[in-house]
């Protein structure tokens, strides 16, 4: 394990922001922290980077524990706020050179290392424009270029592609993608399921300070999941039809909405094989159908209440 958390608690006087938390992150791979607004992620992420000194627990990154080893430790550590870190009024290389140079690299090193930044992120042919005139996609990577230019093992990153075009998203998201690929361990958060769903492997998801879920992706629709919902509209018959349905193997539920039935069908692939045949035997004629798997959505509105940017 990369990054080891135990009993994390965060307080800010008779407020527990973070209660209890516990996470392994595995060496190389891109880790999602999910949550509804004041969980406690963003809070979680700060004491993880040692920004905020914890009430109790420990922290161990690289295997060492992060009170004692926190000026070691934070050399292989980069950081993409949700805010701009960053000079408005210098340019794109004089910014990712001031963070280089605040990371310890000199000479030719530093030189070499900011041009790897710019020139990743797409930044290089626009180096020497002031950061102020660039629109909010190269913002967010010039962010980006100055958190990577020491060439961190763990990145962590705070919703990255707020307020920006989806072409700009994309490209961001792929640029995470290589750096994955390239070894870098990331953190994640953003308010943006499609985002989480794109590019983690694993995701933990936080409510009131705690961890109430985690695991991989599929592995956490599992856990929630009673099967498949069906939209199915018929021709004619619809009402006839509800008593049809509901004794059918594999349907837990149906229920006549406008005309249009909403079935809840067992998590099996013959469910909706042995539905359709019944309907066919019993001469029901279909105008429209659309099945709805449940996805990682369904699981945060089940076990939070809550819609992602609720």
């Amino acid at each position: 394990m990369i990054i080891e958390v135990t009993g994390l608690v965060k307080k800010y006087k008779d407020y527990t922001a973070v209660n209890g938390v516990d996470l392994s992150i595995n060496e190389g791979e891109i880790f999602g922290l999910l949550g509804p607004n004041g969980a406690g992620k963003s809070t979680t992420m700060n004491t993880l980077l040692g920004l905020l000194r914890v009430n109790d627990g420990t922290v161990k990154m690289f295997g060492k524990d992060f009170s004692k080893h926190a000026r070691e430790i934070k050399r292989s550590v980069g950081y993409v706020p949700q805010d701009y870190a960053f000079f408005e009024t210098l340019s794109a290389i004089d910014n990712v050179t001031y963070w280089g140079k605040l990371y310890g690299l000199r000479g030719e090193k530093l030189d070499k290392a900011v041009q790897e930044a710019l020139e990743f992120t797409g930044l290089w042919d626009r180096r020497n424009g002031i950061a102020k005139t660039f629109s909010g996609g190269m913002k967010r990577r010039l962010n980006i270029a100055c958190a990577i230019v020491h060439k961190p093992r763990i990145l962590f990153m705070d919703e990255p592609t707020v307020g920006i075009d989806p072409q700009s998203r994309n490209n961001i998201l792929e640029s995470i993608k290589i750096m994955n690929q390239n070894g870098m361990t990331i953190i994640y958060t953003t308010h943006y399921m499609e985002e989480i769903e794109a590019i983690c492997e694993r995701v933990a998801i936080m409510d009131f300070g705690k961890v109430i879920a985690l695991g991989s992706i599929e592995e956490l629709i599992d856990s929630i999941s009673t099967g498949n919902r069906l939209s199915l509209e018929l021709i004619s018959n619809t009402e006839t039809a509800v008593s049809v349905i509901e004794k059918t193997d594999g349907v837990n539920a149906c229920n006549n909405i406008n005309g249009v039935l909403d079935i809840h069908l067992e998590k099996n692939e013959r469910s909706l094989t042995v539905l359709l045949e019944n309907l066919i035997q019993n001469e029901y004629e279909i105008k429209s159908m659309t099945m709805e798997k449940p996805n990682l959505e369904t699981v945060f509105l089940q076990l939070t209440g809550k819609k992602l940017r609720d």
